[in-house]
């Protein structure tokens, strides 16, 4: 079996996934418990000793799916935009390697869950597939004929930080107009809370209130538009022949996914639409487990 841990902001996932891409046993902790004040790598090492010893299996292997921009071929996070102090420049591959002796192997979440829908997920046996995820900023991850596009340094993919308006918003990274920062829930959140001068909104509570409420439904209606454009010039990019949506929110079919689909099919040049689907992804938090484990079986039969 293969250990599988995804590391996100505020909590670590691990389970024992078969080279089928079947999870067993599963458990999560949280890494931000004490604000990090404990560094994540020592939080993750902790839970993972601990989730073998509870859950004992013959160990193959160690695959990890982690937040920030991870270098796939070190399995170094390389940047957070300082975002989780003491995380930046942690070798995830040579510290599970050195504290599990098997073969470890490390990537980007965001990929990581693309490569699980591909596997055995929603995407499973296409070739050309996007995937974005929405939360807190906006993930996502190209294949590229079957290829996860990696880029020089194998932190391609980084959809939520290209410009969507040049004069736009102060995003975190330091630029303005990204991405992320019209299609995330964050934003999605933030319009509403500007407009309704309410706090304390989440996009849970904004999609169930929305029947009842028209400005959460101008809101949301806008938030797709700018979610669509994004989109648009993605595939004009790279000509998937599918469009994964994740995260929470993806499980709003009515009022997300299927105007967004609209707006994509129409919004783009006729041919790029031809059998372009989009659709919101199927394997839920367990994507980032499946995904590495994925990734670490394809590095390790190209060794």
């Amino acid at each position: 079996m293969i250990l599988a841990i995804d590391i996100g902001g505020t909590e670590v996932k691990l389970g024992w996934v078969n080279r089928r891409g079947q999870i067993g046993e599963k458990s999560s902790a949280s890494v931000s418990f004490d604000s990090y004040r404990t560094p994540i790598s020592e939080t993750v090492l902790l839970e993972a000793s601990r989730f073998c010893r509870e859950h004992p299996q013959p160990l193959e292997g160690v695959a990890v799916s982690a937040c920030g921009q991870v270098e796939t071929r070190t399995g170094t996070v390389i940047g957070t935009n300082g975002k989780i102090p003491g995380y930046e420049g942690t070798c995830l591959k040579a510290l599970m390697e050195k504290s599990f002796q098997v073969p470890s192997w490390a990537l980007n979440d965001a990929n990581a869950a693309l490569l699980g829908e591909c596997f055995i997920g929603r995407a499973a046996g296409l070739r050309d597939v996007l995937m974005i995820t929405l939360g807190t900023g906006v993930g996502g991850g190209v294949l590229v004929q079957g290829q996860l596009l990696s880029g020089h340094r194998g932190i391609a993919g980084e959809l939520g930080h290209f410009s969507l308006r040049a004069d736009g918003v102060l995003c975190p990274c330091g630029k303005r107009g990204c991405y992320e920062s019209y299609a995330s829930t964050t934003s999605l959140v933030r319009r509403c809370e500007a407009r309704s001068g309410l706090t304390g909104l989440t996009g849970r509570i904004i999609f169930s209130q929305a029947p009842q409420n028209p400005l959460f439904q101008e809101e949301i209606a806008a938030w797709v538009q700018d979610i669509a454009d994004g989109l648009t010039g993605l595939v004009h990019l790279f000509n998937p022949e599918m469009i994964l949506i994740g995260g929470g929110v993806s499980r709003q079919e009515e009022m997300l996914i299927a105007p967004l689909r609209r707006k994509v099919l129409t919004g783009c040049m006729p041919r790029f639409a031809e059998g372009l689907r989009l659709e919101s992804a199927s394997l839920g938090n367990d994507a980032g487990m499946i995904g590495a484990v994925r990734f670490w079986l394809d590095q390790e039969q190209g060794r």
